[in-house]
């Protein structure tokens, strides 16, 4: 008889790494868009001789933790899945079907990139 705790920890550890890659996807938007309140704040003050940093920056550090959040997804599901992929027959349950966890995070770093090429605009 198999045991399959080793599976479920593999998919807990993809779930996480799931979770990881949104929190950082949603980390890059909200950087990104501080960027775009930092330039309304500038323009409604008056001007001051003070340096500040460009929002520019800020847009172009939030698309990059964007697709981080994406990639680190990626790499998660083909980790999972060449780790799956060695386990004996006896170790996966019968009932559990992978291609519903793979989907999903793919559909997930897919939703980052397109949110990253959003950002670019």
């Amino acid at each position: 008889m198999g045991d399959p705790r080793v599976f479920f920890a593999a998919e807990r550890t993809l779930l996480a790494w799931i979770r990881t890659g949104i929190t950082v996807i949603a980390l890059g938007f909200v950087v990104a868009r501080f960027g775009l309140f930092l330039r309304v704040l500038s323009s409604q003050l008056p001007a001051s001789g003070a340096p500040h940093s460009s929002p520019g920056a800020s847009t172009i550090l939030g698309i990059l933790l964007t697709l981080l959040g994406a990639a680190a997804i990626v790499a998660a599901v083909v980790q999972y899945h060449s780790f799956v992929s060695t386990l004996p027959a006896e170790d996966l349950p019968a009932t559990h079907r992978r291609a519903f966890t793979v989907t999903f995070a793919l559909a997930i770093a897919s939703s980052g990139i397109v949110l990253a090429i959003y950002l670019a605009q």
